[in-house]
């Protein structure tokens, strides 16, 4: 077993799996981390959890004159897969339903909140796979220690995610790829309400993608209208969004 697998997780693994090449080195020590995969120059990292676990990693391999690309996975489709709780060794399916929700490219700036100025770096860039995936959940005994969203879940835990497919591949190497994902049908100045029916995602995510995009002067802040911050496109920045 390689340094730095010990922990690993199916989906992590299988991404990996997935996107190296051959040549590729795969777990190497590197300036006091384990880079998940190097190919020449370029190293890769795939992150499927919280970018914040990642940002200082990121930001050390960076300023030591790296080049870095971050893998981040979205679930375009998920199936929720219940196991027995009776058959804790062998994890025999209860049920298998597909999630109603279906994610979307601009789901990554859920995360990337946490650190939008990283891609004004000319050495960092962001590859955004679409994906099918499995969730496979367990019921917790006492559901009341795991909090609100445990709670939800009516007890049940997810116990790992496991790659089926992976449907597309959206890089991203400067700001004006981001500048992409806005919608062409936005108004000249328009809002975070605004944003967010254009992308068809919840208002919050719609003001985590403005923070990210006004950081990366994407877009700037123009005005209010009433309590609401009123924002418009910087027409220098070109889209450049590319699929694989």
């Amino acid at each position: 077993m390689s340094i730095g697998t010990l922990n690993e997780q199916p989906l992590h693994a299988a991404l990996k799996a997935w996107y190296a090449r051959d040549g590729d080195a795969c777990e190497v020590p590197l300036d006091g981390y384990v880079i998940d995969i190097i190919r020449g120059d370029l190293l890769i990292e795939i992150q499927t959890g919280h970018f914040t676990a990642i940002r200082s990693k990121l930001r050390a391999l960076l300023a030591a004159g790296h080049a870095v690309r971050l893998v981040y996975p979205v679930a375009v489709e998920k199936w929720i897969v219940r196991l027995d709780p009776a058959d804790p060794d062998h994890g025999t399916p209860l049920s298998r339903r597909k999630s109603p929700k279906r994610g979307a490219v601009v789901d990554v700036f859920a995360e990337l909140v946490h650190l939008p100025a990283l891609l004004d770096e000319a050495a960092f860039s962001l590859d955004v796979l679409l994906v099918q995936a499995e969730e496979l959940r367990r019921r917790d005994p006492n559901p009341r220690r795991g909090g609100r969203r445990h709670r939800r879940r009516g007890g049940w835990v997810i116990r790992e995610r496991r790659l089926l497919d992976v449907i597309e591949s959206h890089p991203f190497e400067t700001p004006a790829g981001l500048a992409a994902l806005l919608p062409d049908d936005l108004p000249e100045s328009f809002t975070t309400a605004d944003l967010a029916a254009g992308i068809g995602r919840p208002r919050r995510l719609a003001q985590q993608m403005a923070y990210c995009l006004r950081a990366l002067d994407v877009i700037a802040v123009v005005g209010k209208r009433g309590n609401a911050v009123l924002y418009r496109r910087n027409d220098d920045l070109l889209p450049g969004i590319t699929s694989s």
